[in-house]
């Protein structure tokens, strides 16, 4: 027996509709796992102690940050990062909203805001303002100031209600 045996964990997830069936290491964050051994580098390392939410992905339909979550907790989970939302309709259209309205900047916490919106939008299509701040309390964006993010997303919901 050696004295170097690692911990692997099975691990049957779902990620972006793609079954995989995977042995993991106990301590391998679910960011890790998107990232270095699935390729899908869209979720990005911001804080690493949920603070940024440039990490965040849905996980069984609730937005989440990836950073603090292992890998093996997310066994039978379905998850869903920035790439797996390339052909979703409320994606493409809250993307395309995002850069008309100027809620893009720099780029690096649009991931993150992307997910913790349309994870918001898929259980409530018409939030207000309130549910939309609260929803992204945990993403942080040092370059739009918030409100080019929020118009983006209101644009979004009156196309919505037409």
């Amino acid at each position: 027996m050696s004295l170097l045996a690692t911990n692997l964990t099975p691990l049957a997830v779902t990620v972006n509709g793609k079954a995989y069936q995977l042995q993991v290491d106990g301590n391998t964050r679910l960011l890790d796992l998107l990232r270095n051994e699935l390729g899908l580098t869209g979720t990005k390392e911001g804080c690493a102690v949920g603070e940024c939410g440039a990490c965040t992905v849905v996980m069984n339909g609730d937005a989440i940050c990836s950073c603090m979550v292992l890998a093996a907790q997310c066994h039978q989970a379905e998850v869903v990062t920035i790439e797996g939302l390339k052909d979703d309709p409320l994606a493409q259209q809250l993307q395309q909203s995002f850069i008309e309205k100027g809620g893009v900047q720099c780029g690096f916490c649009t991931p993150g805001v992307l997910m913790s919106t349309w994870a918001l939008m898929k259980k409530h299509p018409k939030p207000d303002d309130a549910a939309i701040l609260d929803a992204l309390e945990g993403n942080l964006c040092r370059c739009t100031g918030y409100q080019p993010i929020l118009n983006a997303i209101n644009a979004v919901i009156a196309d919505i209600a037409l």
